[in-house]
């Protein structure tokens, strides 16, 4: 198992969060092997493959025991496993591989959670102030929901991948992939008055050149991004959660709201697929119906 991950590491280049995923996932599956008296690869048969998807959707032991893991994440683990086990056979450490008939669950699908125009607004209203840490704040939710922007893409955002002047940023995404989108006017305004006047008092020897920094001019950490939209969605009187990857799938959704092609969503949001970004188109389509049902006269 170690060998692998070091594989999807080094060979493959998966993302660090990616790379926790797996290791999480595939030491569940030792874990499973291990309880069954299996010490080797190459002693596991496809019934014990099988019998681990009914185990993933069993509750667990303890007070109180733990719910079952969700459709999606039994497919990703199931996904790792596959993969253990193909690089098993390739590497000469087991003979066949029982994983490759088993297909992993097809999750429901589930539309994106996206905040209406009005609840950003409230949202940014209610975030930031005068004093660097609110500066910093108000800069970084402007340019999550600017740039469609996953948190980790912003936090690991350094002073050099931004252009103010040309209203752009370089975001590092999913497999090192980068790519270069505008940034609005309220959020150009927002990052440079952070940048002038709050980062320079954040600052530290240990800074380098992250953009986003915490009290102690470390580069802040996206617990620490995902705590600030929490607090000002509480302070905007929001009552559903709302994560950064909300801000996200607002971003896509308002853009697709208002006229933008599906494939230009889908190189702002990097997505390697449309069909990743189409799910976005389904959101809208919701809405449509909605207004549709309330409005018409005869819709019922």
């Amino acid at each position: 198992m170690d060998r692998y991950l070091d594989h999807l590491v080094v060979e493959r280049g998966v993302a660090a969060n990616t790379a926790a995923s797996y290791r999480r996932d595939l030491r569940r599956y030792r874990d499973y092997l291990i309880g069954r008296g299996i010490g080797d690869l190459a002693e596991v048969d496809e019934s014990d493959v099988r019998e681990f998807l009914v185990d993933l959707r069993s509750p667990g032991t303890g007070e109180p025991p733990p719910a079952p893991l969700s459709e999606s994440s039994i497919a990703r683990t199931l996904v790792a496993t596959r993969g253990l086990h193909k690089f098993a056979v390739a590497e000469g450490i087991a003979g066949a591989d029982p994983a490759r008939a088993v297909r992993p669950p097809k999750p429901a699908q589930r539309l994106p959670k996206a905040l209406s125009v009005a609840d950003v607004d409230a949202i940014l209203a209610c975030t930031g102030g005068d004093d660097p840490r609110g500066l910093r704040d108000r800069a970084l939710l402007e340019l999550l929901y600017s740039c469609g922007a996953r948190i980790s893409e912003v936090t690991s955002l350094d002073i050099d991948d931004l252009d103010l002047a040309h209203r752009t940023v370089l975001l590092r995404g999913k497999g090192g992939k980068q790519r270069l989108v505008p940034v609005g006017g309220p959020a150009v305004d927002a990052v440079d008055a952070y940048l002038v006047r709050a980062r320079p008092s954040l600052a530290s020897a240990r800074s380098g050149a992250a953009v986003f920094l915490n009290a102690r001019g470390g580069r802040l950490s996206r617990q620490s991004a995902w705590q600030i939209l929490s607090d000002a969605a509480q302070r905007a009187g929001i009552t559903a959660a709302v994560s950064p990857h909300t801000l996200r799938h607002s971003f896509a959704t308002h853009l697709l709201d208002g006229g933008a092609d599906v494939r230009v969503v889908q190189e702002l949001l990097g997505h390697a697929s449309v069909t990743t970004t189409q799910v976005y188109t389904l959101v809208t389509v919701s809405t449509m119906r909605e207004v549709y049902a309330t409005a018409h006269p005869r819709a019922r």
